[in-house]
């Protein structure tokens, strides 16, 4: 079993309580290490050293963090088999979906270094005959970065390169159930030669560290991915002292196949989108709707296609589909939602039940018989889960598909360009994918809708993020 370490202002540290919170791994539900439960006191450190940091960091000229950004893509490359390792072990990917983040975050790294030159202001026309108007782009300051377990290791780049090319400096808190792969980019960080307190990773519980870092005056953006009520309790802590926020929360995409598409690319991409990262994705396909026409034979594609899906410990076996769920309260939560929706007069076509005994493993299931009232249809699973809901015409399953609080991701399947049109205009998602998976592009821009969120991330607009805009009025006589 390992020890991990907090690091604060350039060093590595254990938390002034003296207290460890065990990690499990979900394949095995054995303790693989153990992290500081950090505490209000060890939050206030790192917030100081960032704040302390931070003027410094800004006058910095860009190009120059821009390598120091570089040399963190390098440290996770060089230590890439390592990280896959860990991910594996912690969180319960596979290796494919292991080693896709590994190398993604190292490549965001890298695209945030290509920002450099390209955070760009404006001259503005004045009204006055001797005025020049200049807009500019600042810093805001200091980030408090509270990072989900589904993907630990990529939202550290997602956070933080944009914040550190903009300027800013960033506290960091992982999810308590994946914490290794935090604290050991923190020895990356540290071998970079980055200026202490420019980032600082501190473990510990949520209600804890979360709540402190967002409800401090010395932050000055709190960026979180996690559940709709991590973000409730975000907005509330940092309301007291009206800090920005950026939300990514939860989602419930629907996946809508037109009677006209290609039903085995489609049945295909929608299980990529529905069993990736073992159903564990705020975009994954959430619910299916499936034009009456061509159900019978779409659902008879899907559900082969969902029993051939292999489930096991993707640190025994590399070959696997699935890995588990990530902890025993998740296994409970996607049993119950599949049970309720049986009660609720769903029918069961395949799974539906825990795999084995040891590990937090759940079968790829489809349910078929789902109407648009059913809990299944708005609740987030969270799982391996499908829910099939029949459609007649396109405006029924737009209502259908709009009819949520979430307002994340959204996808079509069909060879009818005006139908693709209609459908990516009218739907209320921040993301709509059509005839493909459902996985966002770094030089995009993710973001949500409704309660799945509040500002976003990637690419250009992603950086504004952590901007604020200046103007400078400049009078000659």
């Amino acid at each position: 079993m390992k020890d991990l370490k907090m690091l604060i202002n350039g060093k590595f540290c254990e938390s002034s309580s003296g207290k460890w919170i065990e990690v499990l791994n979900p394949s095995t539900e054995e303790v693989i290490s153990r992290q500081p439960e950090g505490t209000i006191e060890d939050v206030n450190a790192a917030l100081d050293a960032a704040k302390a940091a931070q003027k410094a960091w800004a006058a910095t000229p860009v190009i120059e963090r821009a390598k120091y950004l570089k040399k963190l893509a390098d440290g996770i490359r060089a230590r890439r088999e390592e990280f896959i390792d860990i991910i594996m072990r912690e969180q319960g990917k596979t290796l494919n979906w292991a080693t896709v983040e590994t190398d993604v975050t190292a490549e965001y790294f890298d695209y945030m270094a290509s920002f450099a030159r390209h955070i760009e202001g404006e001259i503005i026309p004045s009204d006055r005959p001797n005025e020049t108007i200049l807009l500019t782009k600042k810093p805001i300051g200091v980030v408090a970065g509270i990072l989900p377990w589904n993907f630990p290791f990529f939202l550290i780049a997602r956070k933080a390169g944009a914040a550190l090319i903009a300027g800013c400096t960033i506290v960091i808190k992982p999810s308590q159930l994946t914490p290794e792969n935090c604290t050991t980019f923190g020895e990356i960080v540290v071998e970079s030669g980055l200026p202490a307190g420019v980032i600082n990773i501190v473990t510990g519980k949520g209600s804890v560290i979360g709540n402190e870092m967002a409800g401090s005056p010395k932050i000055d953006i709190v960026s979180v991915t996690g559940s709709v009520g991590a973000g409730e309790s975000i907005m509330a802590a940092a309301s007291k002292n009206i800090t920005k926020v950026s939300l990514e929360l939860g989602g419930k995409a629907p996946a809508i196949v037109c009677k006209d598409a290609d039903l085995e690319k489609a049945a295909q991409w929608i299980v990529d989108s529905r069993i990736g990262n073992n159903g564990q994705i705020c975009n994954n396909a959430e619910r299916v709707y499936v034009q009456k026409d061509v159900k019978p034979e779409f659902t008879k594609i899907l559900v082969e296609k969902m029993k051939a899906v292999k489930v096991g410990d993707p640190c025994k076996d590399h070959s696997v589909d699935m890995g588990p769920l990530v902890e025993a309260r998740a296994l409970e939560s996607v049993t119950e939602k599949v049970e309720r929706a049986i009660k609720q007069g769903a029918k069961l076509l395949c799974g539906g039940s825990r795999v084995g005994d040891k590990g937090y493993f759940y079968a790829a299931t489809v349910l078929d018989n789902c109407t648009q009232d059913m809990d299944i249809i708005h609740e987030e699973t969270f799982g391996p889960v499908i829910p099939l809901v029949e459609f007649d015409s396109i405006e029924q399953v737009i209502n259908y598909a709009n009819d949520c609080e979430y307002g994340l991701a959204s996808s079509v399947f069909t060879n009818d360009i005006n139908i693709a049109a209609k459908v990516a205009r009218e739907l209320e998602f921040g993301e709509t994918y059509i005839n493909r998976e459902h996985f966002e592009a770094m030089q995009g821009f993710h973001a949500g809708v409704k309660k799945s969120g509040i500002g976003g991330a990637d690419g250009k607009h992603g950086i504004e993020e952590y901007l604020v805009t200046h103007v400078t009025y400049i009078d000659t006589y």
